[in-house]
């Protein structure tokens, strides 16, 4: 059952010149920022994703356009859509996820908690499925 993802809401401040958001380490996100990183210009009907982390956690951003966010934690799949700019999705590590859905000129922003390794990634379903269940995390 999926029930780690949340999604945040960050501070919007309107103003007619053009809004404000914001975000701080300690205070709306979960864990300390270590890497961001952006994913933009994905051509029509593309994916990106498609796999796990075995310790990274993260929190994806909207900050223009939008896509979903397809979560499947073995039990089927939970699609977030996200395209506000101040509504962010925590995904914690150990959860199989995709983007999907990118509208022109989209451009997703990912917060990471830990910095690039490309050894913390599970890109096998079924090893994921495993890992999960070695780590005590059930279905």
């Amino acid at each position: 059952m999926i029930q780690r993802i949340k999604k945040i809401q960050l501070p919007k401040i309107v103003d007619e010149r053009g809004n404000l958001s914001f975000l701080e380490n300690g205070s709306q996100l979960p864990f300390e920022v270590k890497r961001a990183y952006w994913i933009y210009d994905v051509p029509g009907g593309e994916k990106r994703g498609g796999h796990a982390y075995m310790e990274l956690d993260e929190v994806v951003i909207a900050l223009s356009g939008s896509f979903d966010v397809v979560i499947n934690e073995g039990d089927g799949e939970k699609r977030y859509v996200l395209n506000r700019s101040y509504d962010a999705l925590y995904i914690p590590h150990l959860v199989w996820r995709s983007l999907e859905n990118f509208s022109t000129n989209s451009l997703a922003l990912i917060l990471a908690s830990t910095t690039y390794n490309e050894r913390d990634y599970i890109r096998d379903f079924n090893a994921y499925l495993k890992a999960r269940e070695s780590n005590g995390i059930s279905i």
